[in-house]
């Protein structure tokens, strides 16, 4: 359980990738600006704000940022102390040892395979929003999850004078279909697309906030009077409102600040590890969270917060601005739809090879490093997690699904803060390119900032994960212990060619 990679053997199965110190701070900011603003932004931060902060969400961005900030510094002393451009799973593997790296690799699935399946949700809704200005009607029983009823500004859709309730949420469901078998093609995706996406993202919110600001400006009295009071609702229990909603609200919208460990994976390339990777990791989170809070603070004043609670809130604010401004509506939701389309790509592609990964180590079974003889991929891979992520989409509702995405990023960031303290005690000569500041304050209050935000969410969801886990933990005694390349003194098995696909810059959740 406690066997480790050495550090020589990450080399070694590392060697074929020479990194070049070219990333300034500059570099490093920007590249996390463009990986944090995500679908985060897009999808989350209505239901934060219509059932547990109101207005105060703008508070809980706050929160979140400060977590991630916790949790980033820790990620850049690993990233500039082991020689590995992977994942927090091949992190542990190397401290912590195989059974935690298992552990890893199991949270992993919530942060990479369920979050594509809460921006796939998002996505839907887009979708179904910007096909209604066109006057196409997707059946609405066919656009939500199994056994919801369909709400709409915070009251049930009627058709024909009835309810509806959702069976099955359909665009979701071929979104990630779709992409999965674009997946086992194989893409490979230029720098250049990759730049177009993340302008057309952030123009996306600049517009909306340019906009949405000016009309705010227009009439501020009237809107603060009518929306934000109370700023801060009155506590109704069950992390509804007050300040237990505002720390609620911290461990939804925290969905929107995952894609900020990108920074820290580029540490081998950073010039001045030292200085450049903590201005790229605290600098982004700061332009983000400024940035979040404008988008926030113009959503809550401008629409009820109650009628948020959509996989599309930015789409219902839009289309409050007014007919004059219904050419910007249908643009901001285009652009939406091809951000959130190219993030569902990037993290179905990130969970395959992650399995992919695993699978090569031996911890799960070689079909999962099965690479097509034509496409180069890893295609039962990728094809399992395609149906994954599709059934999740089809048929859970996106806040369960949003919750266990926060819970399993929350897990695994703690363990990386751990890591941190565990290597500094175990292998304290190894050389630093960065060190975390204030040690070991800054990852006790990771572990514990993280633990607290995880008590925040729902029990159901809780037992949930506790479940999940324990699926997971005897998953490895039943098979992960006994086919271990490391168990069996072997290294990974040599990596197969499989076709190229750059990952586009700045596209997580």
């Amino acid at each position: 359980m406690f066997a480790r990679k050495s550090i020589a053997q990450v080399q070694r199965e590392t060697a074929n990738s020479e990194l070049k110190r070219t990333l300034g701070k500059w570099n490093l900011l920007l590249l996390g600006i463009g990986c944090i603003i995500g679908a985060g932004i897009f999808v989350r931060t209505g239901s934060a704000a219509a059932l547990h902060a109101g207005p105060a969400v703008l508070l809980s961005f706050v929160v979140a940022g400060i977590v991630c900030a916790f949790a980033g510094l820790c990620y850049a002393e690993l990233s500039s102390t082991l020689p590995v451009s992977g994942s927090a799973y091949t992190y542990g593997y190397t401290t912590l040892g195989e059974f935690i790296a298992w552990v890893m690799g199991v949270l992993l699935l919530l942060e990479y395979g369920i979050a594509a399946s809460v921006v796939a949700v998002g996505w839907a809704g887009y979708v179904v929003s910007l096909l209604g200005d066109f006057g196409i009607h997707i059946p609405a029983q066919f656009t939500g999850p199994a056994g919801h009823l369909l709400m709409k500004d915070g009251a049930p859709v009627l058709v024909d004078g009835a309810t509806v309730t959702t069976i099955f949420n359909l665009p979701a469901f071929l979104i990630c279909i779709a992409l999965a078998l674009l997946l086992v093609i194989g893409v490979s995706e230029s720098a250049k697309v990759n730049n177009v996406i993340v302008a057309i993202k952030v123009s996306v919110l600049t517009a909306f906030i340019v906009v949405g600001g000016l009309i705010v400006l227009s009439k501020f009295g009237e809107l603060s009077a009518a929306h934000w009071v109370p700023f801060i609702p009155e506590n109704q229990g069950d992390g509804k409102f007050g300040v237990d909603g505002i720390m609620r609200a911290a461990s939804i919208v925290f969905f929107a600040y995952i894609g900020f460990e990108a920074v820290s994976t580029a540490g081998q390339e950073a010039k001045d590890p030292g200085k450049d990777m903590p201005f790229g990791i605290i600098g982004s989170l700061v332009v983000c969270t400024v940035i979040y809070m404008l988008v926030a603070a113009i959503m809550t004043l401008l629409v009820p917060y109650a009628s948020l609670n959509v996989p599309d809130p930015v789409a219902v604010v839009v289309d409050s601005f007014g007919e004059q401004w219904a050419w910007l509506a249908k643009t901001i939701k285009i652009g939406a739809i091809i951000g959130l389309t190219s993030v569902v790509l990037v993290l179905m592609y990130a969970q395959t090879r992650i399995f992919y990964t695993m699978a090569r180590d031996g911890l799960l079974p070689k079909v999962f490093s099965t690479v097509h003889p034509k496409f180069k991929t890893p295609w039962v891979n990728t094809l399992v997690v395609g149906l994954l992520t599709a059934v999740a989409a089809g048929f859970f509702d996106i806040n369960v699904l949003g919750d266990m995405t926060s819970v399993g990023t929350l897990a695994a960031f703690a363990i990386v803060c751990l890591s941190v303290i565990y290597l500094r005690r175990s292998a304290p000569e190894l050389p630093r390119g960065f060190k975390v500041p204030f040690y070991p304050v800054t990852p006790i209050l990771g572990i514990l900032s993280c633990v607290y935000l995880i008590t925040t969410v729902p029990v159901s969801v809780l037992m949930f994960f506790l479940w999940y886990m324990l699926g997971g933990i005897v998953l490895y005694f039943v098979y992960g212990i006994w086919n271990s390349n490391l168990q069996k003194g072997e290294d990974q098995d040599d990596q197969p060619d499989m076709g190229e696909y750059v990952a586009p810059v700045g596209e997580q959740p």
